[in-house]
């Protein structure tokens, strides 16, 4: 005899089966990852040098820039547009049937029913995940190449974004008594993270550290092939929370008034793991690369540097110049520099008005008791500040270290077969026999 979790994960898989929502998700997955890898790989092509183009010019392409993070982005939309519909079917889909009493007149821990249906719907994501992980296989048939700890890495970015969707649907289908209003409530609980994000580009400060905590900045990290432990397990804390929510709000038998105390306490206990989760630095660069790092034999310089390093830049939050400081040097320098503290000093956000000014733009750096200006932005720009601050002879240039890229003059042939008419033809088919085999 089964046990009763096995019992549900089969009921669950029947019902995702048999659900409809599910069945669009497939069928949208294909044409969006078709699109996005056709039109990455005829930009990778002609960069490269295909019907014409300057030879050499695709010298420094990285496959996960130019074709991976473009083709899985499909995998991002379709988590903010349809996998909420999915999971709100699955968890509402008891309770409007019925089937919800049923279930818990067999005693079973409401922890126990919400992990048996996540479980099935990160499961249902995976098979949802096939156009762009199958993309892989032609960019191999073209002659590409592939480097699996980046791949891994962008795959691990949208199984984390999913199950992030899947825990808030879930919370948002078990508080609420109509799937429709669960929706609403998903997609605004969306785009209120993008709101965050638009605050941190204008605002800064603590705005700019929490939109770093968002699906959007956290699966762009991915893209880039940058895995942090922070973001990793905050992402696990939040997704563990959403389903706590739901499982607490699924007990209809319990008094409102325990559920919205124990969900106060949930949400107290979640608030605490979050902020421990900050602390954690440690970050691994799976880019083949190494994009979100310096060349190793300036870490190991660097990593020698004791001495706590301050950084005061006098540049607006909307500057483009504190943009590419941010990006090209700084982003990098705190993976290897944990004494590194940043400070952004500008009047204003725009910092147009504030060119006329003669310190606008500069560029501090403090060590020791030392101090030393500059206005350049570049990553070699701040580590030649840094190294004449420090006193340490900057190590030479290690041409094995300078990545030559994978330029590839190929058209994306055959991809529009497989994307537009044998994946939609294969999805419509195994729905009706769906339909006919569980009906």
């Amino acid at each position: 005899m089964r046990s009763p979790f096995l019992w549900l994960l089969d009921k669950e898989w029947r019902e995702l089966i048999v659900s409809r929502a599910w069945w669009v998700l497939l069928l949208g997955m294909g044409p969006l990852a078709g699109a996005s890898f056709i039109s990455a790989v005829s930009v990778y092509g002609e960069v490269s040098g295909l019907n014409g183009t300057s030879a050499g010019v695709g010298e420094a392409l990285s496959p996960l820039a130019g074709v991976w993070a473009p083709t899985f982005s499909a995998c991002e939309l379709a988590a903010v547009f349809l996998l909420p519909f999915v999971a709100i079917r699955l968890v509402a889909g008891d309770r409007q049937s019925g089937a919800l009493k049923l279930e818990l007149q067999r005693g079973m821990p409401p922890f126990a029913r919400i992990a048996a249906k996540a479980a099935i719907l990160l499961a249902g994501w995976m098979v949802a995940m096939l156009p762009p992980l199958s993309a892989i296989l032609l960019w191999r048939s073209y002659g590409g190449s592939v480097y699996p700890p980046e791949l891994a890495t962008l795959t691990l970015g949208h199984v984390l974004n999913a199950g992030l969707t899947i825990a808030l649907a879930a919370a948002m289908a078990s508080l609420t008594e109509h799937p429709s209003t669960a929706a609403i409530l998903t997609l605004s609980f969306t785009v209120g993270t993008w709101i965050v994000s638009f605050f941190a580009a204008v605002q800064g400060g603590w705005w700019e550290r929490a939109a770093g905590y968002t699906p959007a900045a956290m699966v762009a990290e991915f893209q880039h092939g940058l895995v942090r432990l922070d973001t990793v397990l905050i992402a696990l804390a939040l997704t563990l929370t959403g389903l706590g929510f739901a499982a607490v709000w699924m007990r209809l038998g319990a008094a409102v008034s325990r559920r919205v105390y124990e969900s106060i306490g949930l949400g107290m206990l979640a608030a605490a793991a979050i902020f421990a989760c900050t602390f954690c630095a440690v970050s691994w660069d799976t880019s083949e690369s190494r994009s979100n790092s310096f060349p190793e034999s300036d870490e190991r310089a660097i990593e020698q540097i004791k001495t706590p390093l301050l950084i005061v830049a006098h540049l607006a939050q909307e500057d483009p110049r504190r943009f590419d400081l941010e990006h090209r040097a700084l982003s990098k320098l705190r993976r290897v520099m944990p004494k590194l503290q940043v400070q952004y000093v500008s009047a204003t956000s725009i910092g147009l008005f504030e060119q006329t000014n003669a310190h606008y733009g500069e560029i501090w750096y403090y060590m020791g008791g030392r101090k030393t200006m500059s206005r350049v932005t570049t990553g070699e720009g701040v580590l030649e500040a840094i190294y004449s601050l420090a006193g340490v002879a900057p190590p030479a240039e290690n041409d094995a270290e300078i990545f030559r890229g994978h330029p590839l003059a190929v058209a994306p042939t055959g991809a529009g077969a497989i994307f537009y008419l044998l994946w939609p033809c294969l999805i419509v088919a195994g729905g009706i026999f769906a339909r006919w085999r569980f009906r």
